[in-house]
């Protein structure tokens, strides 16, 4: 089904593979009569040429990309915008999108969700953007409507912007890369690595594109095979597939872990395009005649069966099929799986659903960015026409894309037989997938076609005592579960005929309520506040000398960032830093805000120039054991703040705020084995948190200090190996390191935040 490769790979003509071992010179001469030289292959691959286009470093080693357009929904554009304007904001200097499909339902907390969109709306008038009505669109759907271009390249706040099947480069990152191109600065980043994606052979009938998406996260996930690089979609399997269906596999590789995407385009895409009355947008984008790769993906689409990502994470996949087989066996494992993500804090089962030797669900969701895409929902549609989803538990909701496509659904029946069956029709909304629409009940099973399945991703709170739990599936075996009354089933068990359904777009759903001001920006609109829209709380620079406590230790193979600030209803309070800050850690160490915010005490106690140790009795004797070991260590060049460990934190949203959070309430420093994603270590740069890695063991324990000495010159003269000491374990000695970091990171990591960075700069 899935084979990744040991080695690179070179493509031929965009269709024979030649792996690089110890054969290819030979096989490569016997081909072409000569061997080509590897660094010049490299540059024939899409991607290269895409980021030598937006380069302008004059160095594709070390890159700084200007974006073309960038986009942004309703929980994170009011924290961007607002570190932009606190750095000198203008103008938008390129199409800046605000969606508005997050926080659409306006349910939790009073005016502040509309309050928050009203800014937007403002702020799309006084800069000169683009404002999306809520339930219009979903973030990227409109992307992909509207903005998305051949070649070019668009940046979002939010971790699925993946355009890639549509020709277009795109990343997602946090806030703090948003405001640097507002800025009109650039996105540092060194030349990621390039894998192929080799689709080959044709899906079976009743396999979409979740299956496909599932199997490759299954596949490469927990190796990092495509951790930070860009997936290329090459090979002949891509033209077997819709153009639909490539925007459903694509949407969902950010779940490997990987940068960006990019696939080859043609006539298919060309007619999309086409469709969507954006005709100028296309061209056709292939690999060079020999192209290079640093590693290939190889999938034989016709062994592509349905999947299943099983609680609680989307690697963690099985078919269907095979789930029937080993039911129980496959459960047990969830339950086991559970202890370390729930940390044992409530039961957690699913054999209970186990009914007459069939796995019974509760819920089924077909819904934004990944499902409520136009065939997802014209398939699923198909398959239950003229049945019921029944009169028990299980109920099926499903939230198209965009306005377009409900409007499509509606003209050509497909709509009328989805209610006809008992589902319930919803507008474009993304809760659903963070835990903000359709919460299931206590102990209840929920099987979605959506982008994630962390954790309270569904909406539960387990710090309440609550339980329910989501796995991933295809649109098309999402149907015919319910077809099945809730029972799972593959739908490549099902008997249907595909009617397969042309789609038409109308634009003039867009041209009558979404605000365009692209190029007319209006300096003299007031931007509208509401109450809870803060501005950042002031932050210190840099001391010469830190002394960190360790405020939450997390041993967990992976820490998400829903589990560093979680989703759901605390998004309301994302404009407010300090009212967010409070949900810090709350589903994974509700103790953690009171501790960070103890040590912040000292730190303010600090800065105010007084003795910590008149007011803080146990800073006196740690920072006297430290003065007795290290010359010139005072409170004047001493910071004192708080640090998290965790193995490998950062899974997951490209949502700031969970390292903004930590920042608001004196976080200094991560210390981690790895991080599990460049944007979240972009996030700690970008509030001038060090993003340490420790690569020793040590078994770090809630109250250690840490001290660092001579921080602030390590990070300017680009110490490899960082000093550190836990002073209250005998002075234990760490090895710690920052990794790489570009002049301008390491600038705004001695400023204290990037706010700063353009405040001193």
């Amino acid at each position: 089904m899935i084979k990744l490769y040991e080695n690179g790979a070179y493509l031929l003509n965009g269709t024979e593979l030649i792996e690089d071992n110890a054969d290819a010179a030979n096989v490569l001469a016997s081909k072409l009569g000569n061997t080509p030289d590897k660094a010049e292959a490299a540059k024939n691959t899409m991607a290269y040429g895409i980021l030598e286009q937006h380069n302008t470093s004059g160095n594709m080693d070390n890159l700084k990309i200007k974006f073309d357009k960038m986009t942004s929904h309703d929980i994170t554009f009011v924290g961007i915008i607002q570190t932009a304007r606190a750095s000198g904001l203008k103008e938008f200097p390129i199409p800046y999108v605000l969606t508005n499909c997050h926080n659409s339902l306006c349910a939790v907390g009073g005016t502040i969700n509309e309050d928050d969109h009203m800014f937007g709306l403002s702020c799309a008038k006084k800069f000169g953007g683009v404002y999306v009505p809520p339930h219009q669109a979903v973030i990227h759907q409109y992307a992909r409507e509207m903005l998305a271009e051949c070649g070019a390249m668009i940046l979002g706040s939010d971790s699925h912007t993946r355009y890639g099947a549509l020709g277009t480069m795109a990343i997602g990152e946090g806030g703090g890369e948003l405001a640097k191109q507002l800025l009109k600065k650039t996105y540092d980043v060194a030349r990621p690595g390039v894998i192929a994606i080799y689709l080959d052979g044709e899906v079976a009938k009743g396999v979409g594109p979740q299956d496909v998406a599932l199997a490759i996260i299954g596949a490469t996930f927990g190796c990092g095979y495509v951790k930070n690089k860009v997936m290329e979609f090459v090979g002949p399997g891509v033209d077997k597939l819709s153009a639909d269906f490539r925007i459903g596999i694509d949407v969902m590789t950010t779940e490997t872990t990987c940068l960006s995407s990019i696939w080859k385009t043609d006539d298919k895409i060309k007619e999309w395009y086409d469709i969507h009355g954006r005709s100028y947008a296309y061209k056709e984008m292939k690999p060079g005649a020999v192209a290079y790769y640093d590693g290939v993906c190889y999938v034989d689409l016709s062994k592509i069966k349905p999947m299943i990502a099983m609680p609680f994470h989307p690697s963690n996949t099985y078919t269907i099929e095979e789930l029937n087989a080993n039911l129980i066996d496959i459960l047990d494992d969830c339950e086991k799986r559970a202890l370390i993500s729930l940390d044992g804090k409530v039961d957690f089962t699913l054999k209970d659903k186990v009914r007459d030797g069939k796995l019974y669900v509760e819920q089924g969701i077909i819904a934004g960015c990944a499902g409520g895409g136009f065939e997802n929902i014209c398939a699923a549609a198909d398959i239950l026409r003229g049945k019921s989803i029944g009169a028990d538990e299980f109920t099926l909701s499903v939230y198209p894309a965009s306005t377009p496509i409900y409007m499509e659904l509606a003209k050509n029946g497909m709509l009328a037989d989805l209610i006809g069956t008992g589902a319930i029709v919803k507008t474009a909304f993304c809760g659903p997938c963070f835990g903000a629409g359709d919460t299931p009940a206590n102990n209840a099973f929920s099987i979605r076609h959506s982008t994630r399945n962390f954790p309270n991703r569904e909406g539960s709170k387990v710090q309440n005592g609550q339980i329910s739990s989501v796995a991933l599936m295809d649109a098309r075996s999402i149907a015919a579960t319910a077809a099945n009354k809730g029972y799972l089933t593959a739908a490549t068990d099902m008997d249907v005929e595909y009617t397969g359904p042309k789609y038409y777009f109308d634009s003039s759903i867009y041209e009558k309520r979404v605000y365009d001001g692209v190029g007319k920006a209006d300096p003299s609109v007031e931007i509208k506040f509401g109450p809870n829209i803060k501005d950042w709380p002031e932050m210190v620079p840099l001391t010469d000398n830190l002394l960190l406590k360790v405020a939450s230790v997390i041993n967990d193979p992976v820490t998400t960032t829903d589990e560093l600030i979680p989703s759901g209803e605390t998004s309301s309070f994302r404009s407010n830093p300090l009212g967010l800050a409070e949900f810090t850690l709350s589903r994974k160490d509700p103790a953690y805000v009171g501790r960070a915010k103890a040590i912040q005490a000292v730190e303010k106690v600090r800065e105010q120039g007084e003795c910590m140790g008149k007011a803080f009795p146990e800073i006196k004797e740690v920072m006297h054991t430290i003065k007795d070991r290290f010359e010139g260590v005072c409170g004047e060049n001493t910071g004192v703040g708080s640090t998290i460990f965790a193995v490998k934190p950062g899974d997951g949203s490209a949502r700031e705020q969970a390292a903004s959070c930590q920042k608001v309430l004196g976080g200094w420093a991560n210390i981690a084995k790895e991080y599990a994603t460049k944007r979240y270590r972009s996030n700690l740069i970008n509030w001038g948190m060090l993003p340490l890695v420790m690569e020793q063991d040590y078994a770090f324990d809630n109250d250690d200090y840490i001290f660092i000495p001579g921080i602030k010159e390590a990070v300017k003269n680009k110490t490899e190996v960082i000093k550190a000491y836990v002073v209250n374990k005998d002075f234990a000695e760490l090895d710690l390191k920052l990794g790489e970091l570009t002049d301008d990171e390491r600038q705004i990591i001695m400023d204290g935040c990037l706010i700063n960075y353009y405040k001193f700069n």
